[in-house]
């Protein structure tokens, strides 16, 4: 008994992760001119990537992967085809509502379109969230978090080395997103990588084919 009550202790301790802290610019002048690094979409954009996916045992797959992104309406339009031009999967969110138009094993599992649809937004949209704290991390990168209505955190990132990222921990302070952007690059969304805590971790290695802003009206829903 005593040994089970310790096993219980350490998996709740574990899973009880604490943020990483953030220190305060060292001025309050500094603090108020203080800019958060901003990898997001400010006009609605259609890009185009060759994705990567790498799942458990290190499994491999490569598709197209299209998304319409409207950063004002926070709505998204997203597609996943082979390279021969098949689409596996369909779906957009206008107004916080999903509709899947088409989805086609393996693609078709009911938390798919949410998590594709909420990564997209981690992606390519500013945090909605209340802007919480801001300054350096302990390694020097610049950060700023925010603080989501369903208790997640989000914190986006940047330093020199790594370039940009965005993290999204849950309301317990447990990892779950890792997105990195580099910055290097002609193009902030030529190369994204995501890494994915889940029950099956994963990660996703974007390059980017095209990218476009798009003057029409995109999302008009019936």
């Amino acid at each position: 008994m005593k040994r089970l009550s310790l096993l219980i202790l350490f998996f709740f301790l574990s899973s009880c992760q604490t943020l990483p802290v953030i220190h305060s610019p060292s001025s309050s002048a500094g603090e108020k001119s203080w800019a958060c690094p901003s990898p997001f979409l400010k006009e609605k954009y259609r890009l185009v990537h060759a994705i990567e996916a790498r799942m458990a045992g290190n499994q491999r797959s490569s598709v197209i992967g299209i998304t319409l992104a409207d950063p004002s309406s926070r709505s998204v339009s997203c597609a996943i085809m082979t390279a021969e031009g098949m689409v596996l999967f369909e779906a957009e969110s206008v107004q916080g509502t999903l509709r899947v138009n088409r989805a086609l094993p393996p693609f078709d599992s009911e938390s798919f379109a949410k998590n594709m649809i909420e990564d997209i937004e981690l992606i390519f949209f500013q945090p909605p969230g209340n802007l919480r704290s801001k300054g350096y991390l302990a390694d020097g990168s610049a950060a700023c978090r925010y603080l989501e209505e369903d208790g997640k955190w989000i914190d986006v990132t940047e330093n020199q080395s790594d370039g940009i990222q965005t993290k999204r921990y849950s309301s317990s302070g447990a990892l779950e997103r890792i997105i990195s952007f580099n910055k290097r690059t002609k193009n902030i969304y030529q190369r994204i990588e995501l890494q994915a805590d889940e029950t099956f971790d994963y990660s996703l290695l974007l390059n980017l084919i095209e990218a476009q802003p798009v003057k029409t009206k995109m999302f008009k829903r019936k």
